[in-house]
C-alpha cells in the first residue's frame, strides 16, 4: 500500500474506535442510573479536557503564527464563541422527542446532540489525521493513537444515553458507528477537495470552533444530565477521572 492508502486505513481505524465505547451497553448493571450518571460525567471530563489541553492550545498556536498575541487570542475566543453558538443552534433546532415512544426523551436528546457534536469534531479530525499521515506516516500513527484513546469515551457519550432511552442496542451501535465513520468522511473530503487549500490557519479556526461546541455540549447537556440522577459525588468523581484520563494520554503520547 502507498502512503495515501495507509492514511485512509489509519483514519478509518481511529474513527471506528468510537464503537469500542458502545461495548458498555452489553454489560449488565444493578443500578442503571449510576451507569448513566458516571458515563456522562466521564465523557464530559474527557471532552472539556480535550478542548482545554489540546484543541484550544493547538488553535492558539496556529493563529499566533499569523497574528500577534493579543489579536491572536481574541480571534481564538471569537471562533470558540462561534462554536458555542453553533452548539446552541443544534440544541434549539433538534425537535423534542415523543416521550410515549422513547422512555427518556431528555436522555435521548443528549445522545443525539452528542452524536452531532462528535461528527462535527470528527470530520476535521479526519482531515488532520489523513493530511498528517500522507506527509509523515509515523507522526500520523501517533496522532491516530491519541485520537483512538479519546474516541472511546466519546462513543460512551453517544451509546449510553441512546441505549438507555430507547432500549435498543442496534440504535446505539448505529448512532455510534455514524459518528465514528465521519472521521473517514473527513479523510475523503481532504483527499478530493481540501488538500490544495487547507492551511494551518484554517485548521486552527476549525479547532477553536470544535472546542466551543464540545465545551458547550459538556456544560449544557452532559453534566446537567449526569447530575439529574442525584449521584452528585459520583458525577464529580467520574468527571475528574475522565479529565485525568485525557491528561495521562497527553503525557504518555
Amino acid at each position: 500500500m502507498n502512503n495515501v492508502e495507509y492514511s485512509f486505513l489509519i483514519t478509518l481505524l481511529a474513527g471506528l474506535s468510537t464503537i469500542v465505547g458502545s461495548f458498555l451497553i452489553f454489560l449488565k448493571f444493578k443500578d442503571i442510573s449510576k451507569v448513566i450518571c458516571c458515563s456522562l460525567a466521564f465523557a464530559a471530563g474527557v471532552m472539556i479536557t480535550i478542548s482545554m489541553t489540546d484543541l484550544i492550545p493547538s488553535a492558539i498556536n496556529g493563529i499566533l503564527q499569523k497574528y500577534y498575541l493579543v489579536p491572536g487570542i481574541l480571534i481564538t475566543l471569537i471562533f470558540i464563541i462561534i462554536g458555542i453558538v453553533i452548539s446552541n443552534l443544534i440544541n434549539k433546532y433538534i425537535p423534542d422527542v415523543n416521550v410515549d415512544k422513547i422512555g427518556d426523551s431528555g436522555l435521548y436528546k443528549v445522545g443525539l446532540i452528542s452524536m452531532i457534536a462528535i461528527i462535527l469534531h470528527n470530520v476535521p479530525e479526519g482531515i488532520a489525521t489523513f493530511m498528517t499521515s500522507t506527509k509523515n506516516l509515523e507522526l500520523g500513527l501517533s496522532l491516530a493513537l491519541a485520537i483512538t484513546l479519546h474516541n472511546i469515551p466519546e462513543g460512551i457519550s453517544i451509546s449510553v444515553p441512546i441505549y438507555y432511552s430507547t432500549k435498543s442496542k442496534f440504535k446505539a451501535l448505529v448512532y455510534t458507528f455514524i459518528s465514528g465513520i465521519s472521521e473517514s468522511f473527513g479523510a475523503v473530503i481532504a483527499y478530493l477537495f481540501l488538500a490544495p487549500f487547507m492551511s494551518d490557519l484554517i485548521m486552527s479556526f476549525l479547532l477553536a470552533i470544535i472546542a466551543g461546541i464540545m465545551i458547550s455540549i459538556s456544560t449544557n447537556e452532559l453534566i446537567p444530565a449526569s447530575l439529574k440522577y442525584n449521584h452528585k459525588k459520583k458525577s464529580i468523581v467520574f468527571y475528574l477521572i475522565g479529565s485525568i484520563f485525557m491528561i495521562m494520554c497527553h503525557l504518555c503520547l
